[in-house]
């Protein structure tokens, strides 16, 4: 039985003992024989347990749960930082520690990495011969109404931009005055950064950001989209670690078949199959792939300069850096 994909709309589910809700950042869901339905059906086949799927972006998916704290409608949230410790932080995750955790580094008694992941941006190679080569580059007045990033503080990957452009321009002065010349290019904001990628593909856009499992997962689907990363001021290239997390939700009503599907998600089965389906990183160290995504994600991060922010800090810092980002861009 494959997974039911309901949408952002976010109908309520009908719920029954045999169920378990997920709400998902977008990714891990995207095209035919992704990861997300490979495993469900695993998952429905092994347990008999039906797999009920809610997508949106990372922020919106929090941002659900918090309203529904009162009558909570799902059981499993998937999404990305800071948006999961957000979660932790208003209490909308229940303290749950699946057996896989002691084969994972990052996880607290809340929540685990799923895949781990990377902030990128991709352009669009049926009109661009090369990838962009500079932040500054994307000044040019040829990007105008070409250009457009997710909004930081609403999605998790535009929320990634903010913060690595302020990690690639040494600072928040410099990072939020660049902001504001590229909001002359910039179409404006979006919600989801998975609706970019076919707007880039079709060529309405020539340049977006994203995160490298799902952008290389929708090149079988959107075959012009490439990934590339800018040289900050300082010539250097600047990836930054962005995972998927999956925790428990508070008051989750079918709470049992919640944390079956985060075992599940989580078993040394269901992580070898990261790389060669989702083409992310399994975060079980006890899982080496050698298959040919897994080395496909390594060839796209040669050269490239991988950090890791302090998501604590980060959450401190985010409602102060999101108000100057729109204070610059006048969004």
């Amino acid at each position: 039985m494959s997974a039911l994909l309901i949408s952002a709309a976010f109908i309520a589910p009908a719920y029954a003992a045999n169920v378990v809700t997920i709400y998902a950042a977008d990714g891990l869901h995207d095209g035919k024989g992704s990861w997300f339905e490979n495993e469900f059906a695993a998952f429905t086949k092994a347990t008999g347990v039906e797999v009920r799927y809610v997508e949106s972006g990372s922020g919106g998916v929090v941002e659900r749960v918090s309203k529904e704290k009162s009558n909570p409608q799902a059981d499993v949230l998937v999404t990305l930082p800071p948006f999961i410790q957000r979660a932790e932080g208003e209490g909308l995750l229940q303290k749950f520690k699946p057996t896989a955790a002691s084969a994972i580094d990052g996880g607290d008694d809340f929540y685990q990495p799923l895949v781990n992941n990377f902030q990128n941006f991709i352009y669009d190679s049926a009109v661009l011969k090369a990838a962009p080569a500079t932040y500054d580059a994307l000044l040019d007045p040829s990007f105008k109404g070409k250009l457009q990033y997710s909004t930081p503080g609403q999605a998790g990957d535009g929320t990634a931009v903010m913060l690595q452009v302020i990690h690639a321009f040494g600072g928040r002065d410099a990072a939020f005055a660049y902001f504001k010349k590229l909001q002359t290019n910039n179409v404006g904001p979006s919600a989801s950064t998975g609706k970019l990628t076919a707007l880039v593909n079709k060529g309405e856009l020539h340049v977006a950001n994203g995160d490298l499992q799902m952008n290389l997962s929708q090149q079988a689907d959107d075959p012009n989209i490439q990934v590339f990363w800018p040289a900050g001021p300082d010539g250097k290239k600047y990836a930054m670690t962005l995972p998927y997390y999956i925790g428990l939700v508070t008051g989750a009503p079918e709470a049992e078949n919640g944390k079956k599907l985060i075992e599940f998600l989580l078993s040394k089965e269901a992580q070898e199959t990261v790389s060669s389906v989702a083409i992310g990183a399994p975060v079980r160290k006890d899982v080496t792939p050698t298959d040919d995504n897994f080395k496909k994600i390594h060839a796209a991060l040669n050269g490239v300069e991988v950090w890791t922010p302090d998501w604590t800090q980060v959450l401190k810092d985010l409602p102060a850096d999101v108000a100057k980002w729109r204070e610059a861009t006048g969004s």
